[in-house]
């Protein structure tokens, strides 16, 4: 039998080889969360595998068979606890027992209410061992989305906003194209890739008639694990009515949501329609129309709009992540400010932010913040 007592570094070295295959899966599990195995034995990796899609095997199944017979008596690095339960796919701690392993390592507890732990006392029911909370904050960092769908019933939101030095999305007139650079734009692309949602407002469907789906030949992926790119679900917010079925998102084949007061016809079958109440300020209510995406399997929702849907999801605390990709450009006093909000009167009022990421994206600089909830 393989020697159980691993050191602390051998554990996070194999389980951040779990993490690096899991990454593998960022365009295309959802609704499913992001997934990785190796399987290791006498200190060599003879088995790995991620979740690729929903509805396919997942990422222990791929590591087992490409171990074999010989995974019996190896340890499994995960970085999610298997799951218990039936879906579309046989429960992977069964799978793990049924293979002979002797110990399991796994990263982070399962927030599916449907495993939660039961996984893991399941495998431990099975004489195996298992080690828990190796590498837990890369572990999350990898599915953020389906972690607070789990937790919270809402998707993660990230807002992305191309500005220019001087924090403006636009001229006076609303000349924008192009603020930023082709890399950052092919930056944009993956971004869009990897979320399950695009959300804008009718001002941005007339202002530029977008299309808002992933470009391959733009993105230039440099791998992606299935044949046909997975487009996230157009969401369109009409509150006013504005929108006629001409704009060329509503006719180009991929699905699109439609969130109004009451159903209009003469759009496509592509179309869902979907009528959600106003709020105080005779708004689409923000915080239902999440809830309702994240009951439709949504994880991650991108936000791409004007400065006013942008504003509004800001002010009224929605926003966990906010990407600003700042050209080496100025507008002027007269441009277009990148967020509408509120007159606050008090500094202590305005959203506070943590800047997680800075990087280079060619001549220009993307900067990764999460909104913090105490703004004191």
């Amino acid at each position: 039998m393989q020697c159980l007592n691993s050191s602390p570094a051998t554990d996070e070295f194999w389980m951040a080889k779990a993490i690096q295959l899991a990454a593998k899966g960022r365009y295309t599990t959802s609704p499913n969360p992001r997934v990785g195995c190796v399987i290791v034995k006498h200190d060599q990796c003879i088995g790995q595998g991620y979740h690729i899609q929903a509805g396919t095997p997942h990422a222990e199944v791929h590591a087992l068979v490409a171990a074999g017979d010989n995974a019996r008596d190896a340890t499994a690095y995960v970085t999610l606890e298997p799951c218990s339960h039936t879906g579309r796919t046989p429960p992977c701690a069964d799978a793990l027992i049924k293979a002979g392993v002797a110990r399991v390592v796994v990263a982070m507890t399962d927030p599916n209410p449907q495993v939660s732990g039961s996984g893991i006392e399941r495998i431990k029911a099975a004489g195996i061992a298992v080690t828990q909370d190796v590498l837990t904050a890369q572990a999350r960092a990898l599915n953020p989305g389906f972690i607070k769908r789990m937790q919270h019933g809402l998707p993660w939101v990230r807002v992305k906003l191309g500005v220019s030095l001087d924090g403006k999305i636009a001229l006076a007139n609303g000349a924008s194209q192009w603020i930023t650079g082709p890399a950052a734009r092919r930056d944009v692309q993956r971004l869009r890739a990897q979320s399950c949602a695009i959300i804008t407002g009718s001002g941005t469907v007339i202002a530029d008639n977008p299309s808002m789906l992933v470009r391959p030949e733009q993105a230039e992926f440099s791998s992606y694990p299935v044949s046909a790119v997975r487009q996230p679900l157009r969401v369109v917010i009409d509150s006013q009515e504005r929108l006629t079925p001409n704009w060329l998102m509503f006719n180009d084949g991929h699905l699109v949501l439609l969130v109004n007061q009451r159903f209009r016809a003469g759009f496509s079958q592509d179309v869902e329609q979907c009528q959600l109440p106003l709020s105080e300020q005779g708004k689409i209510d923000l915080p239902l129309l999440l809830a309702e995406l994240a009951k439709r399997g949504i994880n991650e929702v991108l936000v791409e709009s004007g400065a006013g849907l942008a504003g509004a999801f800001t002010e009224h605390n929605l926003v966990d992540e906010l990407i600003v990709y700042q050209a080496p450009k100025i507008l002027g006093d007269r441009g277009i400010s990148m967020l509408n909000l509120p007159d606050y009167e008090q500094v202590n009022e305005v959203p506070h932010l943590k800047l997680t990421d800075i990087r280079h994206i060619a001549e220009d600089i993307r900067l990764t913040y999460q909104l913090a909830c105490d703004k004191s």
